[in-house]
């Protein structure tokens, strides 16, 4: 704590309470946790590298992937990190800069993620209800335009958001019921009214995660019609199946996301959010190069033809291996 004019105090750092405090229990979610990382980091690298190399998967669908698979490392880079580093040493506190700063890269990838999502339902409606302008509507320039407005408005949004509570005072106490610095535990902690703070929140929350939200219902409900109308059986497993991997993300993503940020906050149980958390900050980076390479054939294919040419490169290095002529 500082004093400003001899009398007042506000707070320099907070100190998280994360999930447990037994040295056991930090140990194992340590190790929980460091793996959940080294996977996310990994596999989102390696849905990178398979699309960027095969020129097959040279299409606005995986432009976009290559984006979720960047984001999803960037938001497991600003939350992950500080928590393992919390599980290990005795002093799990964060200055209030280093706090408004994490709160502001998370809650920006979180919210370019509800953005890009909804591109993405665009993208699938487009090719399954008009494939005939698919590549007229959804070209290349039309792709980094929305990219850049995906990326662009959600980092926009966040600094406004930070704006309003950064400003608000904390004057204690400064021990944060979470594992991370999440925009409803931080807010809970300020020491005054934070009516306005609360109504910048629950409007942005409208604009950036129910709306996007009910985009893909709409564009879905199309593609769903779109489908039934396909004739054979072939050519409606087919549709469906590129729709598929997106509507498993965005069931777990938005529903925990729309779960946190516009339920009442009276309602709201510290504990409970953080395992809310856990699943769109943790779980579903993981998940998600998983989902998109199981349940998506392109992607497996690709992935089956870059471990060949992996397998034939190593061989022909080796000493041991035939060297084509």
């Amino acid at each position: 704590m500082k004093m400003v004019n001899g009398s007042e105090a506000f707070v320099t750092e907070f100190v998280f309470l994360g999930f447990s405090r037994q040295p056991r229990v930090q140990v194992t979610l340590f190790v929980v946790f460091l793996v959940c990382y080294l996977l996310t980091v990994s596999g989102n690298l390696i849905i990178i590298s398979v699309v960027k190399v095969d020129p097959q998967l040279q299409t606005p669908m995986y432009f976009f992937l290559i984006n979720l698979s960047f984001l999803d490392i960037s938001y497991v880079s600003t939350n992950v990190p500080q928590m393992l580093v919390n599980l290990v040493t005795r002093s799990k506190t964060i200055t209030f800069l280093g706090c408004a700063i994490q709160m502001y890269f998370s809650l920006a990838f979180g919210m370019t993620e509800c953005f890009l999502l909804g591109v993405m339902a665009y993208d699938r409606y487009v090719a399954i209800c008009q494939p005939l302008h698919y590549r007229a509507v959804i070209n290349w320039k039309i792709c980094i335009q929305l990219a850049a407005f995906c990326w662009g408005s959600s980092f926009m949004s966040s600094l406004i958001i930070n704006m309003f509570i950064i400003q608000l005072p904390f004057c204690g106490p400064n021990v944060l019921n979470h594992y991370f610095c999440e925009v409803p535990a931080v807010l809970s902690l300020a020491c005054t009214d934070t009516t306005l703070a609360e109504i910048v929140v629950f409007v942005f929350s409208i604009i950036i995660v129910f709306i996007p939200f009910l985009f893909i219902v709409v564009s879905y409900t199309y593609i769903f019609f779109a489908v039934l109308k396909i004739r054979t059986a072939q050519g409606r497993a087919k549709a469906f199946s590129t729709c598929a991997s997106h509507l498993t993300v965005v069931a777990i993503f938005y529903g925990t996301a729309i779960f946190m940020y516009m339920r009442p906050r009276s309602k709201s149980s510290r504990d409970r959010d953080k395992v809310i958390a856990m699943f769109y900050t943790i779980i579903m980076p993981m998940l998600n190069p998983l989902i998109y390479s199981l349940r998506n054939k392109d992607v497996k294919n690709a992935l089956g033809r870059s471990l060949i040419l992996l397998k034939s490169s190593a061989i022909s290095k080796s000493p041991f291996g035939l060297v084509p002529t």
